[in-house]
């Protein structure tokens, strides 16, 4: 039977909002099983870890699907389109503002994740999938972490392919390059940051993905 995980949470209570039962989100449309049944049984299943709900291997799709649909209800984590996760507001996606940057060949991770533009907004509860571009988050989250900014080629000069070095990671081929020209780089190429700052237990997570809208390799 799935179980809805609530522990670790302890001193990162802070980091999280206080659920309420119902759906507590303003003109949230209303959410239907067929709409959540379109997702496939590896993604509601992906939903349901992200959202603390646990013992989901056993369960069939219909399961599955009642099963989110009952979370979501509780959460209010729903997007305008009907499906599951709370999709990022669309923005320009200025450099450095925060704004996501989305395109013809967005990623589902881009849809669900919680968008952050600004070092005061927190994660909605310990594991959520979040996406930003604003400099101040990136930086803080690496340094947060002792890791620094680092490329895996260079293209005449400039950083290629963006990945952070981390302590003890030592990992091959890696180079480090400066804030100004990690960013330069992420900015000229329209990325976006997809990570988490906890896990669901409440861990510090190292977890990232740098994407692009083109699904180009970032």
């Amino acid at each position: 039977m799935a179980q809805r995980n609530r522990s670790g949470r302890g001193s990162n209570a802070a980091h999280t909002t206080t659920s309420q039962p119902g759906n507590q989100t303003p003109n949230t449309p209303p959410i239907r099983e067929s709409d959540v049944g379109r997702l496939r049984v590896d993604e509601l299943r992906s939903q349901l870890r992200e959202r603390g709900v646990s013992g989901t291997s056993a369960l069939r799709k219909d399961d599955l699907v009642k099963t989110l649909v009952r979370t979501l209800q509780q959460d209010g984590g729903f997007s305008p389109d009907g499906r599951a996760g709370t999709a990022p507001e669309k923005g320009a996606g200025r450099d450095g503002d925060g704004g996501v940057r989305t395109g013809p060949r967005s990623s589902r991770s881009l849809k669900y994740a919680q968008q952050i533009t600004s070092p005061d907004q927190e994660p909605e509860r310990l594991g959520r999938s979040l996406v930003t571009t604003n400099h101040d988050v990136i930086r803080r989250w690496g340094e947060a972490r002792g890791a620094t900014p680092a490329t895996a080629g260079a293209d005449r000069g400039r950083p290629s392919v963006l990945r952070f070095d981390f302590p003890g990671y030592n990992g091959g081929g890696l180079r480090p390059v400066s804030w100004e020209d990690w960013f330069r780089t992420f900015d000229e190429r329209g990325l976006n940051f997809i990570y988490q700052e906890q896990k669901t237990d409440g861990r510090q997570s190292n977890f990232f993905r740098i994407e692009s809208p083109e699904r180009e390799d970032a």
